[in-house]
């Protein structure tokens, strides 16, 4: 079998991740990395072995390569437009999250990749994890009973320097367009679209409703600690709480609450728990599929792809929802302190705040955080078409 040949647009920051990965598949003998789109070339050592062909012109780096694939990783603004630029062309897609900074541009995005007949996979890598479909099939057989909710708890900690690595970094609009690079919708993007998966709200039809708690620590405009809880056609609800100005890093989680047990799911880890009644707790470790792994073998023998653009309309209404929300609000002074040594903020009890918000299903404010914004107002709804 021939190697496909994949460009890379966006090379450095997190796409040096997509770049080794890129790599470990070619030497597997399955890829070829025939070209990166960078505003700046990459050197030889940044390339990682041969230096392919460059260009800051994405439309054009694809006729001259031949580019089957491409991997788009660039600011989040910029998705959408490469993305049709690539479909226009033919070329497949492995898009990162979040595909949008708005449910239009996804639409757009979605639609437009659909009627050029190409085929994009969403970089949600978590939904590659063999976990996500042992963990739905212990709830479909009711090993934890009826699920009464999913909790995702994601406490990380992030310094300054984070959200200056980028112009956009931290931004909720710039120039007019929509970033909404908020916690929930990048950095922990994960424990959002990993919950709605586990409980099988995945389309944005799957979506009723969505609440929003949104503020910041860090002088940004968008959110650093914040919570959505959303109200599923499933019946169930799914309530999501992320900071990231954590006292203590710690490993992200979904959590499903049944009437008999409950299931915790790392999903960094692939390493999930079970534990139910008349059982003792039981823990299992799993693999996982690479999702560029999976678009080729996709494309050349005709497997299943695991993240379509149609599976993460939920998450997009998310998306939606907090872009619509009202500016996320700074944290008082007294909220929040420096951390000595590490230029960063910390948030007093948000640790502790982000996992009772899985574990009750409630947003900060129903946990009695002082600082937590609070808008009386039904939940927003968003339109799906």
């Amino acid at each position: 079998m021939s190697r496909i040949p994949v460009v890379l647009a966006g090379a450095r920051g997190h796409g040096r991740w997509h770049l080794a990965n890129i790599r470990r598949l070619e030497r597997a003998g399955l890829v070829r990395l025939a070209g990166v789109c960078e505003l700046t070339p990459l050197t030889e050592q940044e390339a990682g072995g041969e230096v392919p062909e460059q260009s800051a012109d994405f439309g054009a780096l694809l006729d001259s390569t031949g580019a089957r694939i491409a991997v788009v990783c660039t600011p989040i603004p910029t998705h959408t437009d490469l993305a049709l630029t690539a479909a226009r062309k033919g070329v497949h897609l492995l898009l990162e999250k979040p595909p949008a900074p708005s449910y239009a541009e996804f639409r757009r995005m979605a639609d437009g990749v659909a009627e050029a007949g190409v085929v994009c996979q969403i970089g949600f890598q978590s939904l590659g994890s063999h976990a996500v479909p042992a963990v739905r099939a212990l709830i479909a057989e009711g090993a934890i009973g009826e699920v009464r909710g999913i909790g995702g708890a994601g406490a990380w900690v992030r310094d300054e320097a984070y959200f200056r690595r980028a112009p956009w970094s931290g931004r909720r609009r710039m120039d007019g367009a929509d970033v909404i690079d908020g916690a929930l919708t990048n950095p922990l993007a994960h424990a959002v679209a990993t919950a709605l998966a586990l409980g099988g709200s995945t389309r944005a039809e799957d979506v009723d409703g969505i609440e929003t708690e949104l503020s910041h620590a860090n002088d940004i405009e968008a959110d650093d600690t914040s919570c959505v809880r959303i109200t599923t056609a499933q019946g169930h609800p799914v309530t999501v709480a992320a900071t990231l100005c954590a006292e203590r890093a710690g490993e992200p989680y979904v959590l499903v609450h049944g009437s008999r047990g409950r299931v915790t799911f790392w999903y960094k880890q692939d390493r999930v728990l079970l534990q139910r009644g008349g059982h003792g707790p039981e823990e299992f470790e799993y693999g996982r599929t690479d999702l560029l792994e999976n678009l080729v073998d996709h494309l050349t023998t005709g497997a299943g792809l695991l993240v379509p653009p149609e599976g993460t309309g939920a998450f997009m209404k998310v998306v939606e929802a907090i872009r619509r929300a009202p500016d996320p609000e700074p944290l008082p002074d007294s909220a929040w302190h420096r951390v000595p040594g590490e230029s960063r903020r910390a948030v007093p009890g948000i640790d502790a705040l982000v996992a009772a918000a899985a574990d009750t299903l409630s947003l900060y404010s129903e946990l009695g955080a002082p600082w937590a914004p609070r808008t009386e107002r039904p939940l927003i709804e968003v339109s799906t078409r």
